[in-house]
């Protein structure tokens, strides 16, 4: 999330409001607050393991709330906080509160010219919808949404609800407070029931021409670029990128953070845990793996029982053989 305006270390300091040790470079112009997966200069982000201090210190990040005094890198500002993950929460609800509406549409949403609104339609704040769509009825479009020209949203979709990220507590689970967007481009088509999450600091996005069947699941800040099909009953993790021409069978599960290239084929019911780097691939099984290998492996696992009693046969011919 980008700020209006630059802050100060002080304003961030003052935000907080409670004391913390700051060094480094304490004259940076803080231009929004990010997670470390879509930081850019002058961002604040958070660490609060030391399996991530590396990352996150060498990342893209101008000022790190961070739980520890370390080096802090040439140029940068590190704030040491008790608890980097409740203080990354204030400062985005400091600059994104929920403010509940009376009405079923915000007054303030933008709807293109021959755009159709069904009835019982949900629009959020700061939502901008492009021309020629139609949004069938018992959709919820949350803040914050923006969706292309000629895009097609069916019954029961919800574009734009939190991120699914907790942190285990001594006392239950840490919510980190969702500030980012979700942006569906042009001609895009979402079945019945679909469920695609904004984005925790970043941007879930939808490239142009994605068409989506009934009852997907797409996490935060996950993109997935033009063209793709996805089928019903698919899971797709937060922060994945799955690029160009890509298409997902019905009931296929793809993990977090993982890249898919292009014109890539994910076929139906499969699990996908690594990333997939080279283009054109078909995929089957779980894990997920060339279709035609996979294929290949069942085949032979369906001989094996009558391979077992071949080889029971062989053995006792074998021992007969031996007795003369």
């Amino acid at each position: 999330m980008e700020f209006k305006k630059t802050i100060t270390l002080d304003d961030l300091c003052n935000i907080l409001g409670h004391s913390v040790k700051v060094v480094g470079n304490k004259n940076i112009a803080i231009t929004g607050i990010n997670e470390i997966h879509s930081v850019a200069k002058g961002n604040i982000s958070f660490v609060d393991s030391p399996k991530y201090y590396d990352k996150a210190l060498q990342s893209e990040a101008d000022v790190i709330l961070i739980n520890k005094e370390v080096d802090c890198p040439e140029g940068k500002a590190l704030v040491i906080t008790d608890d980097p993950i409740n203080d990354f929460c204030t400062v985005v609800r400091h600059y994104v509160q929920f403010h509940p509406q009376t009405t079923a549409i915000h007054p303030d949403a933008k709807i293109g010219e021959g755009t159709v609104i069904q009835p019982n339609v949900f629009i959020g704040e700061d939502v901008t919808i492009g021309k020629n769509c139609i949004i069938h009825g018992n959709v919820s479009i949350y803040a914050h949404t923006i969706i292309g020209d000629n895009v097609i949203i069916h019954s029961g979709a919800s574009i734009g609800a939190d991120a699914y990220y907790f942190q285990k507590r001594a006392d239950g689970w840490k919510k980190l407070e969702s500030c980012g967007r979700t942006i569906l481009c042009d001609r895009v088509d979402v079945g019945a029931n679909v469920c695609i999450d904004k984005g925790v600091s970043g941007d879930t996005y939808i490239g142009e021409g994605v068409k989506f069947d009934n009852l997907v699941q797409v996490g935060h800040d996950t993109h997935i670029g033009a063209h793709c099909l996805i089928g019903a009953q698919c899971a797709i993790a937060g922060c994945t990128y799955i690029d160009d021409d890509c298409n997902i069978w019905a009931r296929a599960c793809v993990n977090k953070d993982l890249y898919i290239a292009k014109n890539t084929t994910i076929l139906a019911m499969t699990g996908v845990d690594k990333s997939v780097k080279e283009e054109g691939q078909v995929l089957f099984g779980l894990p997920a793996t060339d279709a035609r290998k996979k294929w290949r492996e069942m085949a032979h696992i369906r001989q094996l029982p009558s391979m077992a009693e071949e080889i029971a046969l062989l053995k006792k011919e074998i021992e007969e053989l031996k007795k003369k």
